[in-house]
């Protein structure tokens, strides 16, 4: 009797969910594709709902009881699921001591989509409470999206009873099912990929087929770009100033031990193959770095630029023993010029540095400044120059002599056009933070 009543219950969610779909397609046809990613997969271990990126597991009591209060609850039910999995959320890997502030954190940037998109069967009137929470967030962040407030979040530290309230306030589904680090192997990169692929069609479709869809889900149009955003490893990319150059010391990663050995037993003392005396390494030589230092531009943005930078430089193996490193400061002139030598120097200025200048944007003035040493032959070998800002200004028109990059820290992540002879960097503060 109990097996004949769930299956009844099994049946009406199917019709439940078969409608929520429909519904929510008929008003939101760019997600066609992601509404039909889920299967439907019946479980009365759960209390409410949950995802893994596969199948979409309810509770056919919660959910029956959901839809008597109307069809709304279980649309942004559904919908609410479709956006973890489309933002990227089930797949991330908090440290377990993180997972509570993590699961908060994307459950509200999901909710803020909900909650800007203004269609009847998604209406729901935010609470002061919420409105509260996204005003706040607003406030120091430009676009709410989970890793933006998982940072802000770590960083205010607030106390259990206040994560208590939020997450009473925005918790929806369960994250049972999500890939932690405690809880197994690493979920399927097909997986992962293939909403990766529904991510980057919708926003193809957003940009260029569904303007008009676009403005009316404009939280949801941002955080798919957030998404969909090319991450970037910022010891990786320093890495390609490095200059490719012999250096004498034993390279052991091409001596063959078969033909010394050999050599020894037939000769007595000659071996057949010995050591390399040379092998090609990779380190920095000559280098600029340039800080943009005009009103635009953070201070603190600038200081963790350096520390970054300085914590990739002052590696032992990314020097040679003799390097030369010129770190300017510039805003609409040159306002300051360190040569930075060794290690300690480089230690010494970090712990002494100030912001100069706080004018105007020109990059020009860096790049003639530079050429100028180059004239001088200040440089042994220039290998390359970066600049940090945050991309307000006047770009050389002519292509210096040496490779050259912007780093670009933008909050609000929108595209930065450079010259066709300049590398581009865009970072978000976790990208600046080495891993």
């Amino acid at each position: 009797m109990f097996e004949e009543a769930l299956m009844e219950k099994i049946e009406v969610c199917n019709e439940i969910l078969k409608d929520c779909r429909s519904e929510l397609y008929l008003n939101l046809r760019f997600l066609d594709v992601a509404l039909n990613s889920l299967a439907p997969e019946p479980s009365m271990a759960l209390g409410k709902t949950a995802t893994d990126g596969k199948v979409f597991r309810y509770n056919p009591e919660f959910l029956i009881e959901q839809y008597r209060i109307g069809n709304v609850p279980v649309n942004r039910c559904y919908l609410h699921s479709i956006l973890h999995c489309l933002f990227g959320h089930v797949w991330n890997l908090p440290e377990p001591e993180e997972e509570m502030l993590w699961d908060l954190s994307c459950d509200i940037a999901t909710e803020y989509v909900l909650d800007g998109l203004a269609l009847r069967c998604l209406r729901n009137p935010p609470r002061p409470y919420r409105r509260a929470v996204y005003d706040g967030l607003l406030k120091k962040i430009s676009v709410i999206h989970g890793e933006g407030v998982f940072r802000l979040l770590k960083q205010a530290e607030p106390d259990l009873r206040i994560l208590a309230r939020m997450i009473q306030e925005f918790a929806v589904d369960g994250h049972e099912l999500w890939q932690k680090k405690d809880r197994g192997p690493k979920s399927p990169l097909e997986q992962q990929n293939r909403w990766k692929d529904i991510r980057d069609r919708m926003e193809t479709e957003l940009e260029t087929f569904s303007k008009e869809a676009a403005e009316d889900s404009k939280g949801l149009a941002e955080q798919i770009h957030i998404e969909n955003r090319e991450r970037y490893d910022y010891r990786e990319f320093l890495r390609k100033f490095c200059v490719l150059k012999e250096e004498l010391q034993v390279d052991l990663d091409s001596f063959d031990y078969i033909f010394y050995n050999y050599g020894m037993e037939l000769y007595g003392n000659m071996p057949l193959i010995e050591h390399q005396e040379t092998r090609e390494v990779q380190k920095i030589e000559d280098f600029v770095i340039v800080i943009d230092t005009s009103m635009s531009c953070k201070a603190s943005l600038v200081q963790k630029f350096l520390e970054e930078t300085y914590s990739i430089l002052s590696q032992s193996e990314s020097f040679y023993r003799r390097f030369c490193i010129h770190i300017l400061q510039c805003d609409e002139r040159v306002q300051s010029d360190i040569v930075i030598e060794n290690q300690r120097q480089l230690a010494a200025y970090m712990e002494q540095f100030q912001v100069k200048g706080m004018g105007g944007t020109d990059f020009r003035p860096a790049f003639e400044y530079v050429n100028l040493l180059l004239a001088k032959k200040t440089f042994r070998k220039l290998r390359g120059l970066i600049y940090f800002t945050d991309g307000y200004g006047r770009f050389p028109l002519k292509k210096p002599a040496y490779d050259t990059a912007f780093v670009f820290f933008r909050e609000d992540y929108q595209d930065v056009d450079v010259p066709p002879w300049a590398i581009k960097l865009i970072l978000d503060q976790e990208e600046l933070y080495i891993k």
